[in-house]
C-alpha cells in the first residue's frame, strides 16, 4: 500500500471530504510505463478544474497531480530510455492517476531526466507549464527563431502565473522577439520583469491603448493565458493583421471568433495533454522537450518558476493550494515535498 491524496465526489475546496489523506495499492507499471517514487509535486489550475468538475466512478478515489519529480524504481517491459534510479520529472496524462502519490506510473515517452543543478523541489514547478509555454509557442503559434521586424514583440497576457513565468524566458532565451507582459499588482509587475519581459502593462486597462502607450502599434502574436473571454476583443485590436492569437483557458463566455476575418487572425488552442490523451504518433515530442528544458535549466538559461513550498504532500496542504489557486493569489508555482 502507498500514501495518497484524492477525493470520492467533486466537492468545494472548503468543504472537509473535497480532498483526502488515503492508502492505495501500489501500482504496476504496464510495458512502456515507469513506476516512479514520487518525491515532489507542483499545484496547477488543472487540478482544481479537474476537482471540481470530474467525480470518480462510485467507491473510488481520484487522485489529482500533473506535475511531479522522482525516482525511477521499476520499468516496464519494453522501456528502453530509462533504468531504475533514474531522476526524472513530468507533467504524466490526465486519463490516468495522478502524482500526489507516493509512487505514480507514468508512460517513459512524457518524461525527461531531471535538471541535475535543481533540487527535486525547484525541479518539480516546471513541467506541465514548461511543457503548455514550449507547445504553444513551437507547435501552435509556431514563433520562428528571428522576428520579422526587430522591435517585434509578443504579447503574454497573464503573465505572472505559472505558464507565463516560464514562457517570458523561453521567448527571450530561444527568440528574438521583445516581451510585453500584462500583470496587474506590484509584485506581480516586479516579478516578470526579473524574468526578462521587457514591457509590463496593466491588464485591468484596455490592451491596445496600454500597447501603445508603450510604443508598440501592433503584434504580430498574442497569448492570452487567463480570462481570455474578457480580452479577447482588446487582444484582436492589438494584432497586426495575418497574427496568430495563442490561449489556454477555457473562456466562460462564448467567444465571436467573427472578429478574426477582417485581420485574417489565426486562433490555436493548446492543452498539454493532447498528445498522451490521443497517444498521438510525436507523443514521445514530450520527453525531446523536457530534455531540451532540463539542458537549458542546467545551462542557467532558464530558472525554477517555484515561488512558496507549502510542506509535505498531505490533503492539508494540498487543500491550502486550491484555495489559492481558485483566488487567482498564486505568482509562479506552489510546491510540496515527501509524505
Amino acid at each position: 500500500m502507498m500514501k495518497a491524496v484524492g477525493y470520492l465526489q467533486s466537492l468545494p475546496i472548503d468543504h472537509p471530504e473535497a480532498l483526502l489523506d488515503i492508502e492505495l495499492p501500489q501500482p504496476t507499471p504496464g510495458s512502456h510505463d515507469l513506476l516512479v517514487k514520487v518525491q515532489a509535486v507542483s499545484v496547477n489550475p488543472v487540478d482544481t478544474k479537474v476537482r471540481k468538475r470530474s467525480a470518480p466512478p462510485l467507491g473510488s478515489y481520484k487522485v489529482l497531480g500533473w506535475d511531479a519529480c522522482g525516482t525511477v524504481v521499476a520499468v516496464g517491459a519494453k522501456v528502453t530510455h530509462f533504468k531504475v534510479g533514474d531522476a526524472v520529472w513530468y507533467a504524466g496524462d490526465i486519463t490516468r492517476q495522478g502524482s500526489n502519490a507516493e509512487y505514480q506510473v507514468v508512460d517513459e515517452r512524457i518524461v525527461g531526466p531531471k535538471p541535475e543543478t535543481l533540487s527535486f523541489a525547484e525541479a518539480a514547478a516546471l513541467p506541465l507549464t514548461g511543457l503548455t509555454a514550449w507547445e504553444l509557442l513551437f507547435d501552435r503559434l509556431q514563433v520562428p527563431k528571428e522576428p520579422v521586424r526587430p522591435d517585434d514583440t509578443i504579447l503574454v497576457v497573464g503573465a505572472a502565473g505559472g505558464v507565463g513565468s516560464i514562457m517570458i524566458q523561453l521567448i527571450r532565451q530561444l527568440t528574438g522577439y521583445r516581451v510585453a507582459a500584462t500583470a496587474s499588482r506590484p509584485e506581480s509587475r516586479e516579478w516578470v520583469k526579473s524574468l526578462g519581459a521587457e514591457i509590463v502593462i496593466n491588464h485591468n486597462r484596455p490592451l491596445a491603448r496600454e500597447l501603445e502607450v508603450a510604443g508598440i502599434a501592433n503584434v504580430p502574436y498574442a497569448v492570452c493565458l487567463n480570462q481570455t473571454d474578457q480580452h479577447f476583443s482588446e487582444i484582436v485590436t492589438a494584432l497586426r493583421p495575418q497574427g496568430r492569437f495563442g490561449l489556454i483557458d477555457d473562456p466562460q463566455q462564448l467567444l465571436d471568433i467573427r472578429q478574426l476575418k477582417l485581420k485574417s487572425l489565426s486562433l490555436h488552442w493548446e492543452l498539454m495533454f493532447t498528445r498522451s490523451m490521443f497517444q498521438t504518433p510525436d507523443m514521445l515530442r514530450q520527453r525531446e522537450i523536457l530534455t531540451e528544458l532540463s539542458t537549458l535549466v542546467d545551462a542557467g538559461k532558464i530558472r525554477t518558476t517555484l515561488q512558496e513550498k507549502l510542506g509535505f504532500i498531505n490533503a492539508t496542504n494540498l487543500r491550502r493550494a486550491h484555495t489559492r489557486l481558485e483566488a487567482h493569489e498564486a505568482r509562479g508555482k506552489m510546491v510540496l515535498e515527501g509524505f
